[in-house]
């Protein structure tokens, strides 16, 4: 059985921030994941390294179960069996085992984000064409001897009535002579069509030649450019990382809560924890907020021991009691919450945070009403300097959250709700209001000579009018002229959905590859799905070459000409006019 992969699902948070995810099955270890990722390169880079290792466990265990299965003959199979129950009985000791020492297994980890192992570094996999075998030189073949006159077939034989009788004697020379002419004749042809002969096949020989030295180039060409685009495309997710980490190390918001993101989002927990959270960072206190789903009380593991009834050759399993099940329920979220403030503490290398909140949310069935029900069952905030002087090898972790002023009810697996301390903002300072301009058109208004800004809320408009059907929203962002971002587009849909920046450019002049690069530049650091530049004029060849291959849309004035009209609306792009207005 293989692992598999289901398809890129984009979901943002209150901040328009994408996080991208795709979930993974291996039918034959019965396992599941969501793998998350604020980026589609980083994305693929987890999901290979999570199915390259199922992938290798899957082939330990079917190497193992295949070696069982040789052994498993007559008499061994009661001692097997029992073998089997004992494996199980400590896989289950060491499952509660780890459960228990969620918290303590984390203390030992380097929390810190390496940034080089997050870049693709895998060569080019495909290797160069063959170097092609050329066909040999055609041979040539041997001429036959030249006809020479003093060969004895030449000579004629003269006897004693040729020498008494002059007129025969002249007849038989004749007839040599004849002969010899004849046949020099007959070998010059067959000399000179050797050579023909042999010319063609030189000829037919360079033709082909020549056709596998262009087939070869072909195909040389053909991989050096599949080759560079690899590693183009590894150059650009390098320096996006890169990006990633100088805004980091400028301690700019996003790129913290980003980073935050990525902390959380390498640590290690059984499959059947969801880890999927939300989180912000609030500037004004710097204090990351993350809310956190938190595996629910019927998802823990509750297998105590297994063994083996040879009387009834079957399995008998004992479980750790209810009061234990529900103290290590709330034992396991006591140590996560601990956990994961330890691990965002640990990695602010640079002190981007005076605090953590951290509120623990589960999803899960009420057993009093058979409702799905999702609480926030615990929250805590904790100061860094004070966090940091706690011994986390050492403590209770019940004792120490509530030592901490945690919030939570006396039994979490109840599910009873609580307050968060603190709750995450999920508004986005850049966008402002918007207002219609489309309606205002007609035919005499000319675009390209049209105010910049209400140029930037008819993009705005449009662009809501294309994402209405599949429930899309487009906002606009504070104006500022700067070749930033003017809106952002939240897209639903799966498919080809997720966040789209778009740029509007009211501009007379033809858009340069700049303009072009910039854009790209912006939809990686907003970690967009795609960027769209519209401008009234149109772009140059270097622009449309650099966009080529890129998630990226170029739209000109004779585009959005035509997507006015669709939406039932009329207007004109007259550069030449708008330029003579601009010079007044």
């Amino acid at each position: 059985m293989e692992a598999r992969a289901g398809s890129v699902e984009v979901r943002y948070s209150a901040r328009g921030i994408p996080t991208y995810m795709v979930e993974l099955w291996h039918d034959g270890l019965n396992k599941h994941r969501v793998i998350k990722a604020e980026s589609e390169y980083l994305l693929q880079q987890k999901t290979r390294i999570q199915l390259a290792e199922w992938t290798e466990r899957w082939t330990e265990i079917s190497e193992r179960n295949r070696q069982r299965d040789e052994k498993a003959q007559g008499r061994r199979v009661q001692e097997e069996r029992k073998q089997h129950a004992a494996e199980l009985t400590n896989a289950a000791a060491a499952e509660l085992d780890l459960l228990g020492s969620l918290l303590r297994a984390a203390l030992d980890v380097d929390d810190r984000v390496d940034w080089e192992a997050l870049k693709d570094l895998e060569l080019f996999p495909e290797e160069p064409p063959d170097v092609p075998t050329l066909p040999p030189l055609p041979a040539k073949r041997n001429a036959p001897r030249q006809p020479q006159a003093g060969d004895s077939r030449y000579v004629p034989a003269i006897g004693l009535l040729d020498l008494l009788i002059p007129g025969r004697r002249k007849r038989k020379e004749d007839a040599a002579r004849l002969l010899f002419a004849s046949e020099v004749q007959s070998w010059v042809a067959e000399v000179k069509w050797l050579e023909e002969e042999h010319a063609a096949a030189c000829k037919a020989r360079e033709e082909r030649v020549a056709e596998i030295k262009r087939n070869d180039a072909a195909q040389q060409a053909a991989w050096a450019e599949r080759m560079t685009a690899y590693v183009q495309e590894q150059e650009e997710g390098h320096a996006a990382i890169e990006a990633k980490k100088t805004a980091y190390l400028q301690k700019d918001p996003a790129a913290i809560s980003d980073y935050c993101e990525l902390v959380l989002a390498s640590s290690r927990y059984p499959d059947y924890f969801p880890q999927e959270f939300e989180l912000g960072y609030d500037t004004a206190s710097n204090t990351v907020i993350v809310d956190y789903s938190l595996p629910a009380p019927e998802s823990i593991p509750t297998l105590k021991a297994v063994r083996y009834v040879a009387a009834r050759d079957a399995f008998d399993e004992s479980h750790i009691t209810d009061a234990q099940r529900l103290k290590l329920y709330d034992d396991v979220l006591y140590q996560v919450a601990l956990r994961s403030m330890h691990e965002l503490f640990e990695a602010d290398t640079v002190d981007a945070l005076k605090s953590v909140v951290f509120n623990g949310i589960v999803t899960a069935v009420d057993l009093t009403t058979g409702q799905g029900v999702t609480s926030c069952v615990l929250s805590v905030r904790a100061n860094k300097s004070d966090f940091m002087n706690i011994n986390l090898a050492l403590v209770d972790p019940k004792a120490c959250f509530k030592a901490l002023k945690g919030v939570g009810s006396a039994r979490l697996s109840g599910l009873s709700p609580i307050a968060p301390v603190m709750k995450m903002s999920r508004e986005d300072a850049r966008f402002i209001s918007s207002y219609e301009v489309a309606g205002s058109l007609n035919k005499g208004v000319n675009l390209a000579a049209m105010d910049w800004e209400d140029f930037e809320h008819l993009i705005r408009e449009l662009f809501e009018k294309e994402f209405s059907s599949t429930g899309g929203e487009v906002k606009v962002t504070q104006a500022s002229r700067d070749g930033g971002v003017d809106a952002v587009a939240f897209d639903p849909d799966p498919i080809r959905g997720g966040k789209i920046v778009i740029q509007a450019k009211r501009w007379t002049n033809t858009v340069g590859v700049a303009a072009v690069r910039d854009l790209f530049g912006t939809v990686m650091a907003e970690g967009a799905t795609k960027g769209i530049l519209v401008t009234t004029s149109d772009y140059g060849t270097d622009s449309y070459r650099f966009a080529t291959g890129k998630p990226l849309v170029l739209l000109n004035g004779a585009n959005l000409l035509h997507m006015l009209a669709k939406h039932g609306h009329t207007a004109r792009i007259n550069i030449r006019e708008a330029k003579l207005e601009a010079s007044r």
